[in-house]
């Protein structure tokens, strides 16, 4: 069999530019992820401490695991803000650009959005706002394909969760209105 060397090379015409400003390094997020988790950690150890982490004459109180699990993980975040304290000095990497932060915003923002509108409008028109949009906006698809993608797609999830197997989905007005 031979064996090609061939490499293909595919240029994004939406890519982010190379030249866009640091946001921030990473270790600043390393630092603030760090500090969060070590705020967990403290937070379980001290709700596991007051239910209980002794032995008990049955066996160990029901805070007793999750209470060291809660050491271990404050243990290694003070070693991991540590590391960074020592290496403070040293130049750290660009965790992410403006034009990537800008790209990771277009979905987090959406997707918020849907999360919040599932609340009032159930999950299948948010549903279909949501691929529609996405289609739309940044896949650049025509809008009567994004509309029709959507409405298929959402149909056929409240056919298959709704009518087929009947689970129970927040659903909204629109599925009111149809006695659903």
């Amino acid at each position: 069999m031979a064996k090609t060397e061939i490499e293909i090379i595919v240029d994004d015409p939406t890519a982010p530019e190379a030249d866009s400003p640091p946001v921030t390094s990473t270790r600043n997020v390393e630092v603030v992820t760090l500090l969060a988790l070590l705020a967990l950690a403290i937070l379980l150890g001290f709700d596991n401490w007051r239910t209980g982490i002794a032995w008990a004459s049955d066996g160990p109180q029901a805070g007793y695991f999750p209470f060291y699990l809660a050491v271990i993980l404050g243990a290694a975040c003070l070693y991991g803000l540590g590391r960074e304290l020592i290496t403070h000095g040293e130049p750290s990497d660009t965790f992410v650009t403006r034009a990537q932060l800008r790209r990771v915003m277009q979905v987090f923002a959406p997707t918020l959005l849907f999360v919040l509108c599932t609340q009032w409008l159930g999950l299948y028109v948010a549903s279909f706002l949501l691929v529609a949009g996405f289609m739309w906006w940044i896949g650049r698809i025509a809008l009567w394909k994004s509309l029709l993608t959507s409405f298929l797609f959402a149909f056929l999830m409240f056919l298959t969760f709704q009518v087929a197997f009947d689970v129970i989905m927040p659903k909204g007005p629109l599925e009111a209105a149809f006695g659903f």
